[in-house]
């Protein structure tokens, strides 16, 4: 920079005109203003005309980089006498209408209260200045809900009051909380696990009881362990096995089931998931029921090992489940409602799986592709249902009899 004693007013309008296509950028704002104020001084900037001082005025805008209105700003503080200085930054804050004391005031009080929500603080504010005229409650009787608990955030009252709370268990959101409406349907599932125990630190094998609402038609699988790796190929092995389409999954609210993996399964086969409500004790009913009736029935209450899990599913496709649906008979619930009003189930059809589910209507469209009636039907056929039970018994003779062998080998 030139300064300012050694320019006239020609020589600045010259430079300007000779520097259009020049820029300056300002540097500090602190030695940017002690030139201008220097260079202000030296042209004696106070005596100059109207036309001086905007020769003047454009000058230091050019040299300065500063815009037209922040060197005008500039030349009216030096006319008015005031010091050209930058300004400290200052952030806009709201002006503190609640002090430490009232957040302290209001800690005590949640402390007495043992924290109760903001609508309810409020109130204990409001009644303890206008019902009790407690002038220290002045202006927390007009305290918002909204700045309550942000003054529960406070410095002041976290020092005052401290609240700690366990971790709380996060929602799951896989699965619709409401019992299936399968409208004569079949397609909708109704799916538990039954444990075989534990015994010296070695874990049993878990069954996966899977029931069809309407028609009954029962799969039963059987994992080493209920985790996903193990049990999502047993999930896909036992909903094959059903003839028709399915269109609903429903168990409780177990982790084996309600996961993001067995969700995802259900959902690439457009299946729908849900599970039990709160207080519904009957909304897995029919499953649990098989659960006594079959699975128990048939694998008894003592400890099998999870190592012989692979040999039970086997099992279960080839004998067990063929007995079940195409042999064994089972109740049908018919609801009748008496003189007082109270449905009862009565009991008075039974029939196989395979029978309940050869009298739906329009039963070749719930079908899966590539299975028909009568394959079904030549299924159902091809052994008497006691000679179908015998040879049943005889393979889990078979099974039991490995079982012990290995566990005294």
């Amino acid at each position: 920079m030139q300064a300012g004693e050694s320019m006239s007013l020609e020589r600045i309008q010259a430079f300007l005109e000779t520097s259009d296509e020049v820029e300056f950028k300002a540097g500090n704002k602190e030695d940017l203003y002690e030139w201008v104020n220097q260079t202000l001084g030296r042209l004696d900037y106070r005596k100059l005309k109207r036309s001086g001082r905007g020769l003047v005025r454009r000058y230091v805008a050019k040299m300065t980089g500063l815009s037209r209105a922040q060197a005008t700003r500039l030349l009216g503080m030096y006319m008015r006498g005031e010091k050209m200085q930058p300004k400290p930054y200052r952030r806009r804050r709201f002006a503190e209408r609640y002090t430490r004391a009232d957040a302290e005031l209001l800690a005590t009080v949640d402390e007495a209260h043992d924290t109760i929500s903001g609508p309810a603080t409020r109130k204990l504010l409001q009644r303890a200045h206008y019902d009790f005229q407690d002038a220290q409650y002045t202006r927390l009787a007009e305290l918002s809900v909204a700045q309550l608990y942000r003054m529960r955030k406070s410095r002041a009252y976290r020092q005052r009051l401290t609240k700690y709370q366990p971790t709380r268990p996060s929602k799951i959101t896989i699965g619709e909380r409401r019992r299936p409406e399968p409208n004569g349907q079949p397609g909708y599932l109704r799916v538990d696990t039954v444990h075989q125990g534990d015994q010296d630190g070695i874990k049993g094998v878990y069954h996966i009881n899977a029931v069809d609402e309407v028609t009954q038609w029962e799969v039963v699988g059987a994992a080493a362990q209920i985790s996903e790796a193990w049990l999502i190929p047993v999930l896909e092995a036992m909903l094959a096995q059903f003839p028709f389409r399915i269109q609903g999954f429903h168990s409780d609210n177990g982790s084996e089931f309600i996961n993001h993996t067995v969700a995802a399964l259900l959902n690439k086969l457009l299946i729908e998931q849900t599970k039990s409500r709160p207080r519904r004790s009957n909304d897995n009913g029919l499953v649990e029921s098989k659960n006594g009736a079959v699975v128990r029935k048939h694998m008894g209450y003592t400890h099998i090992a999870a190592a012989h899990a692979e040999e039970m599913e086997v099992f279960y496709e080839r004998y067990l489940n063929p007995y079940l649906n195409f042999h064994r008979p089972c109740g049908v619930p018919e609801e009748v409602i008496n003189a007082k009003g109270k449905v009862k189930r009565v009991y008075r059809w039974y029939a196989t799986p395979w029978e309940i589910l050869r009298q739906l209507p329009d039963l070749a469209k719930c079908l899966k592709d590539g299975v028909t009636i009568q394959d079904l039907e030549r299924r159902a056929k091809a052994h008497p249902d006691t000679a179908a039970a015998a040879e049943m018994q005889q393979a889990k003779a078979k099974l039991f009899a490995s079982i012990q062998k290995k566990k005294t080998a």
